[in-house]
């Protein structure tokens, strides 16, 4: 028993972890799926976080990102090395944020309390949740056109299905097999986290090989690793080539941009899954070994396959659904067409189900966690993504990667500021589930936290008012981080903060 004078602790630390001995009872910011992971809940291993970043990073848009890299103006190699850089400096951020989640047991819309309030934490919380949603959206979308081809494969008749007629840009078959992608989606937000690990665990090897096996493919059909790398240069973009400031100003610093910006989503919402992991060492070396590289061997494999395409039919052919379905009427193999189009609704479910519906899942229940549940905000997030018609983003793709990374890097450049900088990683743990507690700001919400991350995406948008800062916007995820960093600690000078 502690003396009268003191109260007794309400949180414990073993090992760099916290943990809250005390359970939450404000009922306006906890429950279950929120609450501070237990010691017997953190059994995630490095190498389960890997098997989560080599199940989100082998998806299509991985594979085509090269491809819109070279369109902008770079060849195949100078594509690869902004890939592999972009995902490097992206890492950072991903384990210093990863670290509140694994020392807390806390989600990101509980993180996001500390620095913006209580309150305030809803507005990055909920913005980065519908980043999430146009995201699932554009990897259901996928998934669908992959069913829709299996389904092809085996009825004929069935992409003739409602003649060709189309509503909101998609035919009866596309919108049967979105919806029917959407619903098995849903199936693995119903079961949880739990399933999600099942998930990333059973898909990472499969899909590990099957990237091997598409690289053998290539190479071994087109005359060799060289000779495919060689005819890599006709894979280079028409438009006019850019050279010294004005090709980095235009072409790489809006790459990198885009390679920052495509993983900058989980980069605020990693404690969403490192909250499970065992200690920091286990939850940063799964990171190294599973996001860079994943990265920079799918994209490769994307750029080797489509070069050898070039050779094998003339034409360079980016999109592996279309690239599946000429091999299957060449080859009349339908049952190599059916397992390729069924490793690619894999990859695109794991990587759906990782990254985009367990952020949006847990920041619709922060903002209502009385009502709604990881289920019921999965639901939710599961229902914007139909309705963002995903399909007309997607063809715009490295444009959105470069608009979002500025709200992105700005919302970061605050949470980084505060737990390193600010607090030193220390964390009222208690506090953060107490509407009246040290995180209550000013009727919940730190307006300093909210004005610094409005001055970083400001000054973003500054970059589209005159040529001369055009580099804020091309560079939008630094800009917003380094100005919103900076002006959250200038305004937050002096005041005490909650340790």
């Amino acid at each position: 028993m502690p003396p009268a004078s003191q109260s007794a602790p309400t949180t414990r630390e073993r090992d760099g972890l916290v943990e809250l001995l005390v359970a939450p009872s404000d009922p306006e910011l906890h429950n279950p799926d929120l609450n501070p992971t237990s010691a017997s809940e953190r059994t995630w291993t490095r190498w389960n976080l890997a098997a989560l970043w080599v199940g989100m990073a082998v998806c299509v848009p991985t594979y085509v990102l090269a491809s819109q890299l070279v369109q902008s103006g770079m060849n195949w190699w100078q594509a690869m090395i902004t890939i592999g850089l972009g995902n490097l400096i992206v890492l950072l951020p991903m384990v210093l944020n990863a670290h509140a989640g694994t020392r807390y047991g806390i989600p990101f819309p509980v993180f996001a309390r500390a620095p913006f309030g209580v309150r305030g934490s809803h507005v990055p919380s909920i913005a980065r949740a519908l980043v999430a949603c146009g995201w699932f959206g554009i990897q259901t979308y996928i998934g669908g056109e992959a069913l829709s081809t299996m389904i092809g494969l085996l009825w004929p008749g069935w992409l003739a299905l409602g003649g060709g007629a189309t509503f909101v840009g998609l035919t009866l078959p596309s919108w049967l097999a979105f919806l029917g992608f959407w619903l098995l989606n849903v199936y693995f937000v119903w079961k949880g986290t739990e399933s999600i690990k099942w998930l990333e665990s059973l898909a990472a090897p499969f899909l590990l090989l099957v990237g091997v096996a598409l690289l053998w493919w290539a190479t071994s059909s087109a005359g060799g690793l060289l000779t495919v790398l060689d005819k890599a240069s006709a894979l280079e973009s028409e438009a006019d080539k850019l050279s010294g400031l004005a090709w980095m100003g235009q072409v790489f610093l809006p790459g990198v941009t885009a390679m920052v910006g495509f993983w900058a989503t989980l980069s605020l919402n990693i404690p969403d899954f490192t909250r499970y992991s065992k200690s920091q060492r286990e939850q940063a070396l799964g990171q190294l070994y599973g996001l860079p590289t994943t990265m920079m061997l799918f994209s490769f494999v994307g750029v080797v396959v489509t070069s050898a395409t070039v050779i094998l039919y003339g034409e360079a052919i980016w999109d592996p659904v279309k690239l599946v379905e000429r091999l299957a009427r060449e080859s009349g193999s339908t049952t190599l067409a059916f397992f390729a189009m069924l490793t690619l609704a894999i990859a695109t479910l794991s990587t759906n189900i990782a990254a985009n519906i367990v952020s949006p899942a847990n920041s619709f229940s922060n903002a209502f966690p009385r009502r709604i549940s990881f289920r019921a905000g999965g639901l939710i997030a599961a229902a914007l993504g139909v309705l963002l018609c995903p399909w007309l983003i997607l063809d715009v793709l490295i444009g959105w990667l470069v608009s979002y990374s500025g709200l992105l890097g700005a919302v970061g450049g605050v949470l980084i500021a505060d737990y390193w900088l600010l607090r030193g990683t220390q964390l009222d743990l208690a506090g953060l589930y107490q509407s009246r507690g040290p995180y209550r700001y000013t009727s919940g919400f730190n307006v300093r936290a909210i004005a610094a991350m409005v001055l970083g995406i400001a000054a973003v948008l500054l970059g589209l008012v005159h040529p001369s800062l055009s580099f804020l916007f091309q560079g939008a995820w630094f800009s917003g981080f380094l100005v919103s960093a900076t002006a959250y600690l200038l305004l937050m000078r002096g005041r005490a903060t909650a340790r």
